[in-house]
């Protein structure tokens, strides 16, 4: 009992640190000499193959923090050890008996590496599972490293840079309102769109509508991004709220016309574009809406009827070209060719009549003979075309006349399969010498080609493009005569 207590009195006098001194040599040698002799004692502890060295572990005599304490933190947890401590206590002694190395059968090495020494052990789990070492086993947690993405401690700064970083971050611990907004304006500073809109979206759904507006008032960008977002994901009644706080009058106003689109019904589309008259537009966008209202407006009364012709049979041209799709809600370029190839020869005062639709929508005249062009040239209707650039001066005398060139003319005409006569008719036309050579040598109008070499007095040309023409067809003969003329003044 006196060695006992002479054991003890001796270790509470003694001491692992030195005192300090002025002396120490506090500076990076020393720390790193201090840190690998503290690499080299947790060596010696976790070693297996030095069993004498292992130390035994004891009530007293360790530092609180170190492995050996963890492992007795970990086995006191355990109902098992409370009850050992309790007996040990109600025994009066004054310590814990060592822990026998050969009841637990691992080091913690064998741990670390996930594997343990006994052969009757298949796995870490398996010996953890065993009554009597589990008790002393040590708690393996995860490092704390892992939860630092996790940790209340970032600035909004930090915060937006690991956004950018793709971590994840919670945004809950900003609470107050201006911590809200230092984390927006670095979100903006960081000019990433998507870490400014999950911003957004946090802020949107933490602050009142007020707050918020009145804040994103004087920060445009941020502003902007709300916008955007909002209109991408239909938030409708919000994106007006927010509109109508910035008094933005049009803009409310095309957000509400917007709606239409998601109108199926003909009827209600059209009684819908009809209050939307009167909403704040512009004076344009105003004319655009009621243009939009009429067009529909004319559609219904256009589709009932012809359907009611397609369903009679009454009409030849209905019967001959079935319709493919319903004129509702088709554009107004759509709406004119329709009205070009099934009603072209109506009188003005009719709705499906083309002359009325441009007088109505002020459709300028190369949009109408473009479309006018296709759609009889669909139907082969050759005079129709023709009668569509003939024109009479005061005079009473004829002239052909296209606003959109006669090149269009031609590669419109081609692409509807147009005979070579009428092809080569309009190819004559073109002002442009080079491109009418083009044209002509490209469809084979070969009576263009050998008309302007002729005009050209180009001997040389004339002469090579025989050689493309087919023997003895008429085009070699023309191009004979036209070589043996001896009043032509040849330049080559």
């Amino acid at each position: 009992m006196s060695r006992a207590r002479a054991d003890e009195e001796e270790y509470w006098h003694s001491s692992k640190f030195r005192a300090f001194t002025f002396d120490d040599e506090d500076d990076e040698l020393s720390q790193l000499k201090e840190s690998k002799r503290a690499v080299n004692s947790l060596r010696d502890i976790v070693d297996d193959d030095d069993d004498d060295d292992l130390e035994r572990v004891s009530w007293s005599g360790e530092p609180v923090g170190s492995i050996s304490w963890s492992i007795k933190e970990t086995a006191s947890s355990s109902p098992s050890s409370l009850e050992g401590r309790d007996s040990s206590l109600q025994k009066g002694s004054s310590s814990y008996a060592a822990f026998p190395k050969q009841v637990s059968s691992y080091s913690l090495s064998s741990l670390f590496k996930g594997r343990n020494k006994l052969p009757s052990f298949q796995s870490l789990s398996d010996a953890l599972s065993d009554t009597g070492v589990k008790n002393y086993a040590p708690e393996l947690r995860r490092p704390k490293a892992e939860y630092k993405d996790y940790s209340s401690d970032w600035s909004p700064k930090d915060t937006v840079r690991r956004m950018q970083r793709g971590k994840v971050c919670s945004l809950e611990r900003f609470r107050s309102l201006q911590d809200k907004l230092v984390l927006l304006d670095e979100a903006v500073a960081g000019h990433d769109g998507n870490v400014i809109t999950a911003v957004l979206i946090f802020l949107k759904r933490t602050l009142r509508r007020e707050i918020l507006f009145r804040e994103l008032e004087v920060r445009q960008v941020a502003l902007c991004h709300l916008i955007h977002f909002l209109k991408e994901t239909g938030e409708q009644k919000l994106l007006l709220d927010l509109l109508r706080f910035l008094d933005r009058t049009e803009e409310v106003a095309l957000s509400q016309y917007r709606e239409h689109l998601n109108i199926q019904d003909v009827e209600k589309r059209r009684e819908f574009l009809k209050g939307c008259i009167g909403l704040p537009f512009s004076a344009e966008d105003t004319s655009h809406i009621q243009d939009h209202y009429t067009l529909l407006e004319r559609q219904i009364i256009i589709e009932a009827n012809d359907r009611h012709l397609e369903t009679a049979g009454q009409s030849e041209i209905f019967r001959k070209y079935p319709r493919k799709a319903s004129i509702l809600n088709m554009p107004l370029v759509t709406t004119l060719f329709y009205s070009c190839f099934y009603h072209y020869t109506e009188a003005e005062g009719t709705f499906s009549s083309p002359t009325n639709l441009k007088k109505t929508f002020k459709i300028p005249d190369k949009q109408y003979v473009l479309t006018a062009l296709a759609a009889r040239a669909k139907l082969r209707a050759w005079d129709d075309v023709d009668a569509l650039f003939t024109t009479k001066n005061w005079l009473g005398y004829t002239k052909k006349k296209a606003p959109i060139g006669f090149h269009r003319v031609v590669e419109i005409l081609q692409r509807n399969n147009a005979p070579v006569q009428v092809l080569q008719e309009y190819v004559r036309l073109v002002e442009d010498v080079e491109t009418r050579l083009n044209l002509a040598t490209k469809y084979k109008c070969h009576d263009v080609v050998i008309e302007t070499y002729r005009d050209l007095k180009d001997r040389i040309q004339l002469t090579a493009y025989k050689c493309k023409v087919e023997r003895g067809s008429a085009e070699e003969e023309k191009i004979n005569s036209i070589l043996n003329n001896m009043q032509i003044r040849w330049k080559n």
